[in-house]
């Protein structure tokens, strides 16, 4: 008896092969809409998470706010300088420091014009390999900067291919950076990142000069000592920059920020992105249900007769009422069968378009297992919510009435 519960309902799906994949279409968009969206929104914040874990533990960032590496906007010209950079060098807890510059800047090459970032990077070894550590910059070809540098550029990976300037370039070329000529001395490896892979980097001084920034840096990299707290340490460095700038509390023109609470921060944004896009997906998800729906009103209409013949061999209420439930539990599961499968499949294809054209630093797809069991149980639960009203309707119907029904 209980296997007929299931062999009925699934000979009926299979019986009107039309209606069913209709009827299937709305769960599978629905699913396939949260599953896609879901894993996009998990595999950013893990490509993000993997890039805040790179930078480890005991660093610590301060910028303006409004920065780009700080949340939010600031309409002030607040900017950090050479003075913060040595009040931060004072602080106990801090074993090194160093900061870096950036801007868009003019490039030509082989007679080509392009605008791509340049950082000023600062020549002493250590700083130098403290901001390298920071910023993931490794050398592949050539060497880094060095002391006594002036005009010589370091460029990212994607300057070793043809595409950006119609020609490939390499150490010893020449390239014009705002019209001043500089030498090429290495390439980085890739990182993953177009802004990253398309950026140049040149001596801190040099950079001071092209741009004429005086005394303003973009943004410091202190590390902190080993043992010590990096959140007491943090607020030590608040502390002594309130001070110099005449500020109080909770009235930082400044942000000092460890990578956790970087990487939260991002999170937070991409969090809200995810409500609102599964919030869409849902909307399909809902229409899927309200056809289930439909197909079953249908369904207990064109079967009245059935019933009727089934309640006169002895089933009871109970027994339709289970049968209509099943079955519009079979379409909830069935599109949400397929409906995973082409979400995972379009989360695969959008990571494979990122890595071949944006790189793979922005995307790390993981298949999470949890989610799609709990998305075939939603699934299922919808397509059951669906079927409760009509699969009710068919449990009601007199005997005798659905004999005689045509």
């Amino acid at each position: 008896m209980i296997k007929d519960y299931f062999i009925i309902p699934w000979k009926e799906i299979k019986r009107r092969k039309l209606r069913s994949w209709l009827t299937l279409i709305g769960i599978i968009i629905g699913i396939a809409a949260v599953i896609s969206l879901i894993t996009l929104g998990k595999g950013l914040e893990n490509a993000i998470a993997k890039q805040f874990d790179a930078l480890g533990n005991d660093k610590l960032f301060i910028t303006a706010k409004g920065s780009p590496l700080t949340p939010g906007l600031s309409t002030d010209a607040v900017t950090i300088t050479n003075k913060d950079v040595d009040i931060v060098k004072r602080s106990s807890s801090v074993k090194e420091v160093a900061a870096m510059s950036f801007t868009t800047a003019r490039i030509e090459f082989n007679d080509r014009v392009r605008y791509f970032i340049i950082s000023g990077l600062p020549t002493d070894p250590k700083e130098r390999a403290l901001l390298g550590e920071a910023q993931s910059y490794k050398i592949n070809i050539g060497r880094s900067l060095d002391k006594g540098d002036k005009y010589k550029a370091v460029l990212g990976y994607e300057y070793t291919k043809q595409g950006l300037f119609d020609k490939e370039i390499t150490v010893g070329d020449k390239i014009l950076i705002n019209n001043q000529e500089f030498k090429v001395i290495g390439f980085m490896d890739r990182i993953g990142s177009p802004p990253d892979d398309q950026r140049i980097l040149i001596p801190f001084d040099t950079y001071s000069d092209l741009f004429n920034t005086d005394e303003e840096v973009g943004f410091i990299v202190a590390q902190v000592k080993a043992g010590e707290d990096i959140e007491k340490a943090g607020e030590d460095i608040k502390k002594d920059l309130r001070k110099e700038r005449g500020l109080s509390e909770g009235k930082e023109d400044f942000s000092v920020e460890t990578p956790d609470k970087l990487a939260s921060a991002f999170g937070t944004i991409l969090d809200i992105v995810n409500i609102v896009l599964v919030g869409i997906a849902a909307i399909s998800l809902l229409v899927g249900g309200i056809g289930i729906m439909n197909t079953m009103f249908t369904s207990v209409l064109q079967r009245t007769k059935e019933i009727g013949v089934m309640k006169a061999l002895g089933a009871q209420n109970k027994h339709i009422l289970y049968l209509f439930l099943i079955e519009s539990g079979f379409y909830g599961l069935g599109g949400g069968l397929i409906g995973i499968t082409i979400g995972i499949g379009l989360a695969k294809l959008v990571e494979a378009i990122f890595i071949i054209y944006i790189g793979p630093a922005f995307l790390l797809i993981e298949i999470d297992y949890y989610l799609i069991l709990g998305t075939l149980l939603f699934s299922f639960i919808v397509g059951c919510l669906s079927g409760i009203a009509p699969a009710r309707r068919a449990s009601k119907l007199n005997p005798v009435d659905s004999l005689r029904y045509e």
